[in-house]
Order: C-alpha cells, then sequence, then structure tokens
C-alpha cells in the first residue's frame, strides 16, 4: 500500500488495499496522526466555505451511524477510488476512502484480537451515497478573533430517508486539522456535487401570504431558505398580492435564468402557478389554446411547499404534507411527471388543472367563498354543515370515454378493430347525482389519508371519475366518513367508479332535490342558477357543458415516488 502523507490521504494513485493499524509514512507515526484529530471536543463550531458565512440550520443533526450500513451497499470493488485518508468520524479515527458514488469508512484498529467472532460485527464499514449528499462546507471552530477561525474538518449535508415518506436533513463531520488534506478533499466533494445536472441552481419563489393561516411567509424564510441556501441555491422572491397575481407575472416575466419554479401557499396557488406555466408553454409555442387537443408541456418544472389548509397536491406528491420533505425533493433534483386535465366548454380553454369535483363538493367551495372572513377552518367546517342541511342533486347527464392502456389498444389491433373509429367507445349515464368527482391525482389529505381516488397515480394515463347518485342524507354522510376510515368509501350501491380518460358533463333543468320547502331561501336561490365546480380547491362557475380531458405527464413537479400504503389496495366492482 502507498503511504499517505503527513496528513493521511492517500490519492487514487495508491493501492486500496485495508489497512490494518494507522499506516505509517517515514518519519510521521500513528501518535502524531492522531494528534492531529484531537483538540476540538467542547467548542462551539461552525460550517464555513472559504470565509465567513450563514450557519448550518439548527435542524441539521448528525447522521446516527447505526442508519448507514445497508445490505444492499453498492459494490466498492467496481468503483474507482479518489481519494484515500484518515479522518475522526463520531469518537474514533477512521481509514476513509472516496469513490466516484460513495463515501467509505472503517474504524483504525489493532490486529484482530484471536479468538474473538464479534470483532468483525462492532467494527464493519459504513458508507454514505453521494448522491444523497446535497452540500459540503470546512467546519471552522467559531472565533471572535479570528475571521475565518481555526479548521476542523469538513462537514457533509446529507438527505435521509426517513418513515412515512419523510425526508430529513442531517450532517456527517469529517474532522482532521490539516488545511490541505481538508482542501483536496473539499474540492473533490464540490466536484462531485457539480456533477449532479438535475439539481437546480436557480428557482423562481412565488409565495402567497394569505395561505392559510397567514403561515406562508414564516414557514419559507424559517424552514426553507435556510436549506435552499445550505444547497447553494439561488432565489428569486415574489410576494403575490391578490388572487390571480402569479398567473399575470408568469404570462411575462423572464424565466430564462431559472431551473424551475417554486409556489410557497395551498392547493389555489399551486394549480394557479401549474396553470401559469402551462398556458405560458403554448404561447412559447405559439399553439392556440382554443379547441385544444395535444398541448405542450411545460417547459420548467414545479415545485409545491406546503403551506395550505389541505395541501392535496404536496401531500400527493410526497405522500405525506411535510415542509423539509418538499423542500428536500427540490434541493435532490428528483422530478415526477404528473398528468393533467383541461376543462373547456363550447371548445374554449377554461383551466389546467388536477382534480375536480361538482355538486356537493362544488356548492361547499362556493359556500365557503362566500364567508372568507371566517377563518380557514371555520370556513370550512360552516360550509360543510350547510351543504349537507341543504343537500340536493344535479340533474345531469355524464358522457366518458373509458381508458384503454396499452395492452387493451394492442389487443384491439391485434383483433383488426378500426385505429380511428371512436364513437361507439363513449359511454353515458344520465341521473340525478349529489357529488361528481373526476380526479388526475389521488388525491390525498388529512381527512382523506388513502386519497379521494387512491386507485388514481400521478402519472398513469387516467383520471378516476366517482359518481354519487341520489340517496339519503345519513346513507351520504357514511359514504363521507368512509374517507377518513380504513373502510371502501366505494362500497355504496349509490356510488359508482370509472378509470376514463375523458368526461362530458351536461347539467339538466333540476326541478327535484332535497328540502324543496326552503327553495326561496336566498343560498338556494344564489345558487339554482350557477354550476359550481371545485377545481383544485379553486371556485370556478360556469354555466354551460363542461369537457374534461386527460392529457399524460404534461408538467414534471418536484417530488418522489410515493410508498404505498400499509392497507390493502381499495377494490371496487366497477373498476
Amino acid at each position: 500500500m502507498a503511504a499517505p502523507d503527513a496528513a493521511g490521504t492517500v490519492t487514487a494513485a495508491a493501492s486500496t488495499s485495508s489497512c490494518k493499524g494507522l499506516p505509517r509514512t517515514p518519519g510521521t507515526g500513528s501518535a502524531c496522526a492522531c494528534a492531529m484529530l484531537r483538540g476540538r471536543r467542547g467548542s462551539r463550531v461552525r460550517a464555513l466555505e472559504g470565509g465567513p458565512e450563514e450557519e448550518a440550520p439548527p435542524a441539521a443533526a448528525a447522521v446516527p451511524l447505526a442508519l448507514l450500513p445497508s445490505a444492499q451497499q453498492p459494490e466498492a470493488t467496481a468503483e474507482q477510488m479518489l481519494l484515500r485518508g484518515i479522518f475522526e468520524i463520531g469518537r474514533g479515527s477512521c481509514d476513509v476512502v472516496l469513490t466516484e458514488r460513495a463515501l467509505r469508512w472503517r474504524p483504525i484498529l489493532p490486529e484482530r484480537p484471536a479468538g474473538d467472532p464479534k470483532f468483525d460485527l462492532l467494527h464493519k464499514e459504513e458508507f454514505i451515497e453521494l448522491k444523497d449528499v446535497f452540500s459540503v462546507k470546512l467546519k471552522r471552530r467559531c472565533s471572535s478573533k479570528q475571521q475565518s477561525g481555526t479548521l476542523l474538518g469538513i462537514t457533509l449535508f446529507i438527505c435521509l430517508k426517513k418513515e412515512q415518506n419523510k425526508l430529513k436533513d442531517s450532517t456527517i463531520d469529517l474532522i482532521n486539522l490539516s488545511e490541505d488534506h481538508c482542501d483536496l478533499w473539499f474540492r473533490q466533494f464540490k466536484k462531485i456535487l457539480a456533477g449532479f445536472s438535475n439539481r437546480p441552481k436557480s428557482l423562481k419563489i412565488f409565495l402567497n401570504p394569505q395561505s392559510h393561516k397567514k403561515e406562508a411567509t414564516q414557514i419559507y424564510y424559517e424552514k426553507v431558505e435556510p436549506l435552499l441556501k445550505l444547497a447553494g441555491i439561488k432565489t428569486d422572491v415574489t410576494i403575490t398580492e391578490y388572487e390571480g397575481h402569479a398567473l399575470s407575472l408568469l404570462k411575462e416575466c423572464e424565466l430564462q435564468g431559472f431551473d424551475g419554479v417554486i409556489c410557497v401557499g395551498g392547493d389555489g396557488s399551486a394549480s394557479e402557478v401549474a396553470h401559469a406555466l402551462l398556458l405560458r408553454a403554448q404561447k412559447n409555442a405559439g399553439v392556440e389554446t382554443d379547441c385544444l387537443l395535444t398541448p405542450v408541456r411545460a417547459q420548467l418544472p414545479l415545485g409545491v411547499i406546503p403551506a395550505g389548509s389541505t395541501n392535496v397536491l404536496a401531500h400527493s406528491l410526497h405522500g405525506v404534507p411535510h415542509v423539509v420533505t418538499a423542500t428536500l425533493h427540490i434541493i435532490m433534483g428528483h422530478i415526477q411527471p404528473v398528468d393533467v386535465c383541461t376543462f373547456s366548454t363550447m371548445g374554449k380553454l377554461l383551466r389546467f388543472g388536477f382534480s375536480a369535483m361538482f355538486g356537493f363538493g362544488g356548492r361547499t367551495l362556493a359556500l365557503a367563498e362566500k364567508h372568507r372572513w371566517m377563518s380557514p377552518n371555520q370556513r370550512r367546517d360552516f360550509a360543510v354543515i350547510k351543504a349537507l342541511a341543504k343537500l340536493k342533486p344535479e340533474d345531469c347527464e355524464i358522457s366518458f370515454l373509458p381508458f384503454k392502456s396499452s395492452q387493451d389498444l394492442q389487443e384491439r389491433k391485434a383483433q383488426g378493430s378500426p385505429k380511428s373509429d371512436c364513437s361507439d367507445q363513449w359511454q353515458m349515464i344520465q341521473g340525478q347525482f349529489l357529488n361528481v368527482s373526476i380526479m388526475a391525482i389521488p388525491c390525498l389529505c388529512s381527512v382523506a389519508p388513502r386519497g379521494l381516488a387512491p386507485n388514481t397515480r400521478l402519472n398513469n394515463g387516467s383520471m378516476a371519475l366517482i359518481i354519487v347518485r341520489n340517496t339519503s342524507r345519513p346513507e351520504f354522510i357514511k359514504h363521507l366518513k368512509r374517507y377518513a376510515s380504513v373502510k371502501n368509501q366505494f362500497s355504496f350501491p349509490f356510488v359508482e367508479t370509472y378509470t376514463v380518460e375523458e368526461v362530458k358533463v351536461q347539467r339538466k333543468n333540476n326541478t327535484s332535490g332535497h328540502n324543496l320547502e326552503e327553495k326561496n331561501e336566498p343560498y338556494e336561490i344564489a345558487l339554482d342558477n350557477s354550476f359550481p365546480w371545485n377545481v383544485d380547491g379553486d371556485l370556478m362557475e360556469v354555466a354551460s357543458d363542461v369537457h374534461v380531458r386527460l392529457h399524460p405527464r404534461l408538467i414534471s413537479l418536484y417530488g418522489g415516488g410515493t410508498e404505498e400504503m400499509n392497507d390493502s389496495k381499495v377494490t371496487c366492482n366497477c373498476l
């Protein structure tokens, strides 16, 4: 094995044979190497790169070493060793090896004691994969007299996967007092991190200060911005002043220098920004939005920081409405292509969106919007109770095109079915419906932890059409309560579910329903002439027919794949 230099470093040209005990160089014993690693405990430290810099966020904790070993370790034998040296990790000196994909270390110990079978188990190799590292800083002791402070080593900032789809930022310290030694390793780490081209370097931020309990500003500056700065991401923040502000700004603002757009707010804000990005993409491509059949994909990915009351989009993306998790997905450059719907009437595009409800869901939102002076929770509870008290069905005709998977299309082609004859594929349902949901995403939220449409995925190329026919109020309430339980919310005779590609909704004259004796009340008069839709938490009132069409993978969102829930998958005879 080639000998380390005075700081304990072996470059890639050195042998990769394992070391037993401390490696010795001429004139440099193991005692000298250990002396470089002592004298740091009890000191207040900070991570600096170059000169004085911001301190690491207080949420960052040391990596529990027990979490790092794994049976599925990357194969070290197939990787090229970049650096090898001595660092103190935890409470002991370690032989540390940096390869192209991982950082590995093993405690430096005397020869194996004879007859000790527990030796290898207690002192096995540990590692972290470099794809989980999002920042590196030089670690220095704070000092009021010295501007830069005394060098202690290197700090790596890591993204750890926790339970229930959560991500957590953590740190690992590589302690060595040699400036040259640390500088060599620091520059190599920076070079490796720069090679992750999928990670954003500059982001455009839209912050809605009115979201939920007006907590979005605090959430961003206390939890999100420190992590973005730590990762070296440049940001340009715009605080929106009114509904539709982000939409108007994104029509004209310059986005060429940004790698992504981030929304800090609730579902309405996120849907507005997604709609604006897709409209901008059509404009840039010269595509006419009326009679839109094949829209152009959005050029930039969208990140959603949950700061609203329900956070359906963020919950569906990450499996949990967790601010740090959403931020780390953005930093790590995790991208998910997501299906999007277009809502149009009379051939004219109304908006892009991910999910919609009309009937009970639309009328509840219409009521809530008329009482915005209430707190979000009070407004929601009031609207639900009021809508249930005035529960009435919508007389509609619903036409839909069932979803055809690639396997179905291949079978039709093998049977000689015509490619373009789709007239016999459309199906039609008439009747009175209490609620109709059309969803391209699972729509997870706190009141429906398995999702409003649990069989739908973010990008499976289909929508869930969920129809609740007219029934008694107690039975409808039972159906609503099922969303919060582990039971199947669709196992009622008045609930039908379909997997579809397109839906057309035509409202007819509504002449019957519950509580007809109260029809002269102002609430009934105001809503009888409207056709309120709840599209991603935004109210959309339409007087004519609505055509909903799915467009697979039309936008990319920052987020990782959610784990399957422990509960068994919901099944339904209609699917």
